[in-house]
């Protein structure tokens, strides 16, 4: 009997495979070998057959016959390329040669196999194209999370004892091992990202992925083709299909992020989605079914914005089954020294810098302030203040005493030259985290005589 390799991580048994071959023997050989390895088996006589199964539901892979009666494999792969579909697939055929090889690839086969093959062969061939695709859905997600927000708000966990805080963290994992929506709602710069990477860290999809959209850094007219995928010509310049970001976080957690700025019609879509697991890339005129935990966040009266008809009352409704409020950071009282602490520690590593002493008096100073930016300016406080080498409490509005003071221009000087130092001599960087101009960097030091 064949077995799945012994971690138990087998791609295998979580993985939707569509046969597609019009030899019933090729078909019976196919689906007796995989179903003691997956759960999910399902097989087609033609591509008609097959294109009726695709529309229905999502497949991870498809072992597709190329020589049919009616229509050849490789043309009807095209055909669903060109619509918008991204199965990846695997081409058999007892006809081979280089050129159809050649073809195969072309048309965007992940793999090739000549009839007749082994067992072990074909099993092989799905474990390399599933492993394949996996990491080139991690690649993708990856170098998203690269390009979006500061590291700070990476964190996986809620960090403090304060006990608001600690009610927020037991009514998440309360509902962690659940698949209902959850609204997240707060100040801006709260923690409502750290908060939904907490609940999916929490869930039985800690392990899938977790894909984070700003919705409010998205241009209006590109946010469904960005959400939901797109096929090969559905705006000028598209000319591929591609995969969208909720389909690349299927199995896990979508946070979605400034959910106000939606438009009507991402709104009308995210509904249909909420329902029904189903979305419709943009051109493709075909269904998907996803399997997604959405958690959703807004810093803006959802409820005010119905009343003004920029938002459907009805997704409102389906979204906020389970409201958890994330605290302003003044309220969360000595956490604001742990948080403090624990950013000073990563920032310092990341940019190979000393750590700064926390005086009682800029702890005291901490205290008192109200932190109007919440987390995210604590975050950056923490910051200035080991590129300073001091914390600068009189940004929080606390009176320096005369001996702290050093004359402007000297101050000045340390502080850029320093800040120059820990960034390898990047005057852009540099200018960017003091809050300055490019061009008041390169004039003091054209007048320092750097």
């Amino acid at each position: 009997m064949l077995q799945a390799p012994g971690d138990g991580t087998d791609p295998l048994r979580a993985a939707r495979i569509l046969i597609v071959d019009d030899e019933p023997g090729m078909r019976h050989f196919l689906v007796n070998t995989l179903h003691p390895l997956s759960r999910h088996v399902d097989s087609a006589e033609d591509t008609r057959a097959a294109e009726a199964m695709l529309a229905a539901r999502q497949y991870d892979v498809m072992v597709l016959d190329n020589i049919m009666p009616g229509q050849k494999g490789l043309d009807w792969l095209q055909e669903q390329r060109s619509k918008g579909g991204f199965t990846d697939t695997i081409l058999i055929t007892a006809y081979a040669d280089l050129q159809t090889a050649i073809d195969a690839m072309r048309a965007g086969a992940s793999d090739f196999l000549v009839k007749p093959f082994r067992s072990n062969q074909i099993l092989n061939a799905l474990r390399k194209c599933l492993q394949l695709a996996q990491l080139k859905r991690e690649n993708a997600l990856l170098r998203r999370e690269l390009d979006t927000v500061a590291s700070g708000n990476r964190r996986k966990e809620l960090i403090g004892a304060s006990p608001v805080i600690a009610e927020v963290r037991a009514l998440l994992e309360r509902v962690a091992p659940l698949s209902t929506p959850v609204l997240i709602t707060g100040p801006s710069g709260s923690g409502k990202e750290v908060a939904a990477r907490h609940l999916h860290g929490q869930s039985g999809r800690g392990a899938s992925p977790f894909v984070a959209i700003q919705c409010g850094a998205i241009p209006a007219d590109m946010i469904e083709y960005e959400l939901f995928g797109h096929g090969a010509g559905a705006f000028p310049g598209a000319q591929g299909g591609r995969e969208g970001l909720l389909a690349q976080a299927s199995g896990g957690t979508v946070f979605l992020d400034d959910v106000s700025e939606l438009s009507a019609n991402a709104q009308t879509a995210l509904l249909r989605v909420l329902e029904d697991g189903v979305i419709r890339p943009i051109g493709t005129g075909r269904d998907v079914q996803l399997d997604l935990r959405f958690v959703i966040a807004s810093s803006k009266s959802l409820q005010k914005a119905v009343q003004a008809g920029h938002f459907r009352e009805d997704l409102l409704f389906r979204i906020n089954v389970i409201d958890v409020a994330m605290p302003p950071l003044k309220d969360r009282g000595t956490d604001v020294l742990d948080l403090a602490e624990l950013f000073q520690a990563e920032i310092a590593a990341a940019l190979n810098l000393p750590m700064v002493e926390m005086t009682s008096a800029v702890r005291s100073a901490m205290l008192r302030h109200d932190w109007p930016g919440n987390i995210r300016e604590l975050h950056n406080f923490v910051e200035r203040a080991l590129i300073f080498g001091r914390f600068p409490l009189e940004t929080l509005g606390h009176a320096v005493a005369p001996g702290e003071i050093a004359p402007l221009e000297e101050m000045e000087k340390r502080e850029i030259l320093r800040a120059l130092e820990a960034l390898g001599g990047n005057r852009a960087e540099a200018a960017r985290r003091l809050g300055v101009s490019r061009k008041t960097i390169d004039r003091k030091c054209a007048t320092w005589g750097l």
